[in-house]
């Protein structure tokens, strides 16, 4: 009778060094979670292409940009995050669920965000293209997030999100183009060709950024873009 206690401290012990091992495990893994399931990768893509544009290399440096795309995936996914603590890691740590059902419902906040942000036409493509499912030419997109699966969802909303970042950074693009053009029609029809139009129209871009308070509309549609979908 004296082994059951101790048996019990092992067992105990064992289950609390398997937890800790899937712990450190996802601490590994969770930099690329934030990549791949998250709206992360829309507002990087989009502030580098606005260094692009302004023809600014250095400025803001890269850790300026992922630390402001970072803190903006945050604002966007705290709801995500806080249903998914609440659903999942708050009874996994209180031991009122198993490890599986966990993951499980830590994973379907995830799931749905993605869901609404996945175009029906990437998702579609995924499963059209996915080894041993000979009936996916007629399958649509799931009606529900509940029946979507993680191997197509994710690559599926990656494609949906680097073509929608695309896009914004196109229409960026176009006020900055007009200028250099501009700039150098200017120079040209001055006969100043020895200088480069680079270096006199950067200034103009930049002034013209500021004007438009171009931080303000560029942080506040890309957070726009997400927060009612993220919300609800």
């Amino acid at each position: 009778g004296d082994s059951a206690p101790g048996s019990d401290e092992n067992a105990n012990l064992s289950g609390r060094i398997v937890q800790f091992i899937a712990l450190m495990t996802v601490l590994s893994i969770a930099p690329g979670l934030l990549v791949v399931m998250t709206s992360f990768t829309r507002f990087v893509i989009v502030l580098s292409m606005l260094r692009s544009a302004l023809g600014l290399n250095q400025t803001p440096p890269n850790i300026v940009l992922t630390s402001l795309a970072l803190f903006m995936t945050f604002f966007v996914m705290q709801p995500v995050f806080e249903d998914a603590y609440e659903a999942g890691v708050e009874p996994l740590l209180e031991n009122a669920i198993a490890e599986e059902q966990a993951l499980e419902r830590i994973a379907a906040p995830f799931k749905s965000f993605m869901y609404v942000n996945t175009r029906p036409e990437d998702y579609a493509l995924f499963l059209r293209i996915a080894p041993a499912n000979e009936e996916a030419e007629e399958t649509p997109m799931p009606e529900t997030a509940e029946e979507a699966t993680f191997r197509h969802l994710v690559p599926a909303f990656m494609i949906s999100e680097l073509r929608r970042a695309f896009t914004i950074g196109f229409l960026i693009y176009l006020p900055f183009v007009a200028i250099d053009l501009i700039i150098a029609s200017v120079l040209m029809s001055a006969g100043m060709m020895m200088l480069p139009p680079v270096l006199i129209s950067l200034p103009f871009k930049v002034i013209f950024f500021v004007l438009i308070d171009g931080w303000y509309m560029l942080a506040g549609s890309l957070i726009e873009s997400y927060v009612p979908l993220a919300g609800g």
